[in-house]
């Protein structure tokens, strides 16, 4: 199998005569900031971190070859293929001739964990300029060999030619790089580097085949469950009888015994590896893995019950907390008294607890072998999962090496990091190299979940109908999680840990005259980590739905009334855009709870929202609006979704294509979470176990998607990974309420949650 040498690769570049390279040298990695996610590490790397290399080869058709590194990871969101038009566009070469390597510990620079959309929006940037350096040193190359000045030349398509076409001399990349060994220094942010101006851009902007669907199209290897090495080994692990609880006393205290005898009659040379809680096995074949697996007998003590979330709004009402004042404009209070308040409007709305609900089952693979570690990682996070590995082995990180290949999509945390502990731990222990795959009950039990959230919300509106006062709490369990492996063994303890996630867009984006926003930070109610949107989407759920119910208070319609009280321009023509593509009638409301003659209930929905993400105060991503329609079965409480309309401002669009991809899966998503997905639980902890516990949307349930995207070429990219997610919940809850004339406060909304409002 021709498994990725990221280390060799690495190594030979440095070495490697017939090169240019931009490096920068490495520096330890900021901290987390206080409260939010993260490992700190002193860990500086011994070698320069390397961004782009262009090589002179003789065996390549064109006589050179390209590169660029980047410390994020593709998801299945198609940002290798971005990453590498922006190259492509700077370094001037063609797209098929440019190899993008992600998220490898020992070949890409650590630029933090792939989330917040912010691998276009920043990580891309050092990129972009580190190839716009490499074009301009290879200008400079040219001009040197004939002579002349380097504005008198241009570079295409890996040629350097003159921009005098009645000049025909041209060199290409591998002849500049003849005996040159160049290693130049990435220009510090501050430092002008010459780039491209947007009006010259020929691949970015425009659509492109993505580069990883050929290898997957052809079995080439891609993912990391099919990664095999030679001498491999197959693990499966035992979890304790707390499913998806990583908090309390009893973390990595649980284990009485394991009977070794239960598995000494199985074929494959079965080992039991135990330290403190964490249990698994080996054996040669995977199979014969799965076997010792059920037949290991293991005592565990009895547990506490795990906290009843039956009623989920008073469960997190009744967890401690910390109150944080993010803003307070105005007189709040004076206001929702004022002689001029017509109406004071008061709700709570609550988001369930929801899982990244990845279709594959997490796997790995390490080989520990003569003190170093490889593993074979599905991670999103590369460079932190190297750091929680060696705070659970304590082999220095200089000797602990992450190859990132894909996995099932997450969008988010799920399992994929403490599989890899768990195949490190194996392996260590047998000496040999391992493989684990956790199961389907597993992964829905242990994969930390998108945290549930509860909003509580009070807005007062004026006689002219003008927003007047808001006054919003949100309260959102924390999204921790910790490497599962570090708990069970009792390397970290098991008391929960406290973090602010809960503030991302909880400013609503509307102009009210006083505002009072304030988030509620507590300890974990069961394992949780980010998930898309993170607690963005529920806060918009919670604003956009207001701003509705505001709208029907003062007779206005929903889609003038949120233009009436926005000041963000983008924000305007977006909703505006997005609205005139639906066929959006100004006061055309639905059935509003009389059916039509066919017995359904039809309705339309508008919501609009900016994913503003990272420590408040945070910063934006894309704009993103929609329009949907429905019809509710009012007798089985079914909704079906027919169409919608979901309008992006992205500022530039690096691949249209790709973008439109994203917002399609953001749509897909968003619809499976707000119409059918919550986790059950029990007094053990997580019950949803499978997919008839857990539910997500199918094919049929698909429903026409039509993208708006907005031409601003001229700004800078915005991350597009989540922005479309975060209006939708609203979107439907408003369509609903336009259906059936009753208003919905919590998801899912699932036939029986519908039919419960439409009879009560």
């Amino acid at each position: 199998m021709n498994l990725p040498q990221p280390q060799a690769l690495h190594a030979q570049l440095l070495d490697r005569t017939d090169a240019l390279l931009v490096l920068r040298q490495p520096v330890a990695p900021p901290p987390p900031a206080p409260g939010q996610p993260g490992s700190a590490t002193n860990y500086v790397p011994a070698a320069p971190e390397i961004f782009v290399a262009v090589l002179a080869d003789a065996d390549a058709p064109q006589g050179w070859r390209a590169l660029a590194f980047n410390g994020h990871v593709d998801l299945g969101t198609g940002i290798r293929t971005s990453l590498a038009q922006i190259v492509a566009e700077e370094l001037e070469v063609p797209l098929d001739q440019l190899d993008m390597v992600l998220g490898h510990t020992s070949a890409s620079p650590n630029q933090g964990p792939t989330i917040a959309s912010a691998s276009i929006q920043i990580s891309a940037v050092p990129l972009r300029r580190a190839a716009a350096q490499a074009r301009e040193q290879l200008l400079a190359l040219a001009a040197a060999h004939w002579g002349v000045a380097a504005d008198q030349l241009q570079a295409r398509d890996g040629l350097v030619r003159f921009a005098d076409e009645g000049d025909a001399r041209t060199l290409h990349y591998g002849q500049l790089l003849q005996d040159q060994q160049l290693h130049l220094p990435l220009a510090a942010p501050e430092q002008a580097v010459k780039l491209k101006p947007a009006s010259d851009y020929r691949l970015v902007g425009r659509g492109a085949a993505r580069v990883d669907i050929p290898a997957k199209a052809t079995g080439e290897l891609s993912f990391v469950h099919d990664v095999r090495v030679p001498g491999m080994r197959h693990g499966r692990v035992v979890r304790p009888p707390h499913p998806g609880r990583d908090g309390g006393g009893f973390i990595g205290r649980c284990l009485v015994a394991v009977d070794h005898a239960s598995v000494v009659h199985l074929p494959g040379n079965v080992q039991v590896v135990a330290e403190g809680d964490f249990v698994g096995v080996v054996a040669d074949r995977e199979e014969q893995a799965i076997a010792a697996m059920r037949a290991l007998r293991v005592q565990w003590r009895p547990v506490p019950p795990a906290p009843d979330l039956s009623d989920l709004a008073g469960a997190i009402r009744a967890n401690p907390a910390q109150r944080r004042a993010l803003v307070d404009e105005g007189d709040v209070d004076a206001a929702f008294k004022g002689l001029e308040t017509a109406a004071v409007l008061e709700r709570s709305y609550v988001w369930p607890y929801q899982m990244h609900a990845s279709i594959g089952p997490s796997c790995a693979v390490a080989d520990f072998q003569q003190g170093r570690l490889t593993v074979w990682a599905g991670t999103q996070n590369p460079h932190m999962l190297r750091t929680d590995l060696d705070r659970l082995l304590q082999l220095g990180e200089d000797r602990i090496e992450v190859v990132r290949l894909e996995a099932a999509g997450c969008y988010g945390r799920n399992c994929a990091d403490d599989v890899c502990a768990d195949a490190a731990l194996l392996s260590m222990a047998v000496g040999a190299p391992v493989r684990v795959q956790l199961t389907r009950e597993q992964e829905h039990q242990w994969e930390p979940k998108g945290t549930g959230q509860l909003m509580d919300v009070r807005a007062a509106i004026g006689r002219d109908g003008s927003l007047q006062a808001y006054d919003f709490a949100v309260r959102y369990p924390s999204n921790d999680a910790p490497m599962l492996a570090l708990l069970l063994t009792g390397r970290v303890p098991g008391q929960p840990r406290t973090l602010e996630m809960g503030d991302r867009t909880a400013v609503p984006p509307y102009r009210y005259a006083s505002r009072r926003i304030a988030c509620h930070d507590m300890a974990p109610l069961v394992r949780s980590s980010w998930l898309r949107g993170v607690s963005a989407l529920p806060n918009s759920f919670a604003h956009d739905c207001m701003i509705d119910e505001l709208a029907h208070a003062t007779g206005a319609d929903p889609v003038d009334y949120r233009l009436r009280h926005l000041d963000d321009r983008r924000a305007i023509e977006l909703v505006e855009a997005t609205a005139r593509h639906a066929g959006w009638q100004c006061g055309g409301p639905g059935t509003r709870g009389v059916p039509g003659a066919d017995g359904l209930l039809r309705g339309r929905g508008v919501a609009y929202a900016r994913y503003v993400h990272s420590r408040f105060p945070g910063f934006g991503a894309a704009w993103a609006a929609w329009v949907i329609d429905i019809e509710v079965n009012p007798a089985s409480g079914r909704i079906a979704v027919r169409r919608v309309v979901v309008g992006q401002d992205t500022g530039m669009v690096v691949n249209p294509d790709g973008v439109r991809h994203q917002i399609h899966g953001n749509v897909i998503q968003t619809l499976s979470r707000s119409l059918m997905e919550r986790v059950a639980f029990d007094a053990q902890g997580v019950a949803s176990r499978e997919w008839g516990g857990y539910p997500i949307i199918g094919f049929r349930d698909v429903p026409p998607i039509e993208v708006v995207l907005m031409p601003r070429q001229d700004e800078p990219p915005m991350g597009a990974g989540e922005s479309a997610s975060v209006p939708g919940p609203a979107a439907l809850a408003n369509a609903l309420f336009d259906a059936t004339g009753q208003r919905f406060y919590q998801a899912p909304f699932t036939p029986d949650a519908v039919r419960a409002v439409l009879e009560g």
